[in-house]
């Protein structure tokens, strides 16, 4: 009974590989029999379905994925928002593709549905591992924050390592203040002085206007 035990999953990798080709056989006898596009579509769907359990363990929360096939002109399986797999130009040959601001560059690309699909779960590896990295990276607080909390009870409680610069500007700001109040009875006594003068002296100078 163990032995037969061990046999059943050699067995069944065994029908799924038959399966799969046959279901590239009857892609590529579609070459002929329909179009083009149909073509393309089915051996998308084939890579898909090798797919599948794949896009299944990915975690339901992780928006970045698309996991969908377009139907369009040229049939594609979209992994995310930049990156897909299309049919090469002889019909059979898969290419996984990212596009980037820089271009497109080809990830992959093969004949071999294995490869393609390994290099698709790679990079599905990789876009969960730095997201969880950008995820779980150290925070740093852009506001400043109060580290010296004046304690309850004790309102005038000033750290003497703040108190001492507060100090030194309001005595800087005073001397200011003095300088410039000063100035301006400086002035105010000489316009008083020069007043009283020309005062005094009008009756000499009144000839001179």
């Amino acid at each position: 009974m163990s032995e037969m035990r061990d046999k059943i999953p050699d067995d069944r990798r065994r029908l799924g590989d038959a399966i799969r080709g046959a279901q590239v056989a009857a892609a590529d006898r579609g070459d002929v029999v329909i179009d083009m596009k149909e073509a393309d579509l089915a051996r998308i769907e084939i890579l898909a379905q090798d797919l599948k359990p794949v896009f299944d363990e990915v975690p339901a929360d992780d928006e970045q994925w698309d996991f969908a096939i377009s139907t369009g002109l040229q049939p594609r399986l979209w992994i995310d928002a930049t990156a897909h797999v299309m049919m090469g130009r002889d019909r059979r040959t898969y290419r996984f593709v990212r596009d980037t601001r820089l271009g497109r560059f080809v990830l992959a690309e093969s004949t071999d549905v294995k490869l393609i699909s390994d290099a698709v779960t790679t990079y599905i590896a990789e876009r969960i591992v730095e997201r969880q990295r950008l995820m779980e990276g150290e925070r740093i607080n852009l506001r400043p924050e109060v580290s010296d909390a004046v304690p309850t009870g004790q309102p005038d409680a000033v750290p003497q390592a703040m108190a001492a610069p507060v100090f030194q500007g309001r005595r800087h700001r005073s001397m200011v203040n003095d300088l410039v109040n000063a100035v301006i009875w400086l002035l105010i006594g000489a316009l008083a002085g020069a007043g009283a003068l020309l005062a005094f002296f009008w009756d000499r100078l009144a000839p001179y206007f």
